[in-house]
C-alpha cells in the first residue's frame, strides 16, 4: 500500500536562484524637481490667462447679444443670401448662438477662478 497523503518533494532553490533572490531591488530613479519658473515667464503666464478670459468675456457677451439685434439679419453680406438669411433669422439658431455665447463667458470666468501660481 502506498501512502496518498505524502506529497512530492519541493525542489531546493539552486545558488543561482538563491542569488538572484537575495539581491536587493534597485532604487526607483529620482523624480527631477520641475524647473522654477522665472519672473518674465510668471508674467507672461499671467498677461496670457487676463487675455484669455477677457477675449472669452467679450465674444461670450457678443454673441449673447448680437443674434437678437436687427443688425444680425439686416446686414450686407446675407442680403444675397436669402436662404442663409432665413436660417439665421430662425429663433433656434440665435438661441444657439446665444448659448455658445454663455458657455463661451462660462469657460472665461471658470478659467480666471481656477488660476494659480505654479509653486
Amino acid at each position: 500500500m502506498t501512502d496518498s497523503t505524502n506529497a512530492p518533494p519541493t525542489p531546493s532553490p539552486t545558488a543561482t536562484q538563491a542569488a538572484v533572490l537575495a539581491r536587493p531591488e534597485p532604487d526607483p530613479p529620482k523624480e527631477q524637481a520641475p524647473p522654477v519658473p522665472n519672473a518674465i515667464q510668471i508674467w507672461m503666464h499671467r498677461i496670457s490667462v487676463f487675455l484669455f478670459v477677457l477675449i472669452s468675456a467679450v465674444a461670450g457677451v457678443l454673441l449673447v447679444i448680437l443674434p437678437w439685434a436687427p443688425e444680425w439679419t439686416d446686414n450686407y453680406l446675407l442680403l444675397s443670401f436669402p436662404s442663409l438669411r432665413t436660417i439665421v433669422s430662425s429663433g433656434f439658431f440665435r438661441g444657439l448662438c446665444s448659448g455658445l455665447g454663455l458657455l463661451d463667458i462660462w469657460i472665461g470666468f471658470w478659467e480666471a477662478l481656477h488660476y494659480h501660481e505654479q509653486p
